[in-house]
């Protein structure tokens, strides 16, 4: 199964600081589990496209008015949920924002 973990920060900390990717990267990698990783700038340079009847509006910053934001995120091939679980916490390091633990599904609607 495929899960996505998105990895949720304070958008006012340093990008990467207080997880533990190395340990993730070693543990997941080594495990043939991980899939892709991306971190992600700062949202304050994000932009948010939205489009009602017809009209579209571009919206500098980042979409939610919260100070947490997606930071990052991984995409790994677990046996199971509990197992992606697992894997998150690695990189959880203790962080307000915690991660994200959500199953990818195909165009179908099942889960990969």
């Amino acid at each position: 199964m495929k899960f996505l973990l998105n990895l949720y920060r304070n958008a006012a900390d340093l990008p990467g600081e207080g997880l533990d990717h190395e340990e993730f990267l070693a543990v997941a990698g080594q495990a043939g589990e991980l899939i892709s990783a991306h971190v992600f700038a700062d949202p304050s340079i994000s932009a948010v496209v939205r489009a009602r009847d017809g009209v579209v509006t571009v919206t500098e910053g980042p979409y939610p008015q919260t100070p947490d934001h997606v930071a990052g995120q991984y995409v790994v091939d677990c046996e199971s949920r509990e197992r992606a679980v697992d894997l998150a916490a690695l990189i959880a390091g203790g962080q307000a924002g915690g991660v994200e633990v959500r199953p990818l599904m195909d165009s179908a609607g099942m889960e990969m």
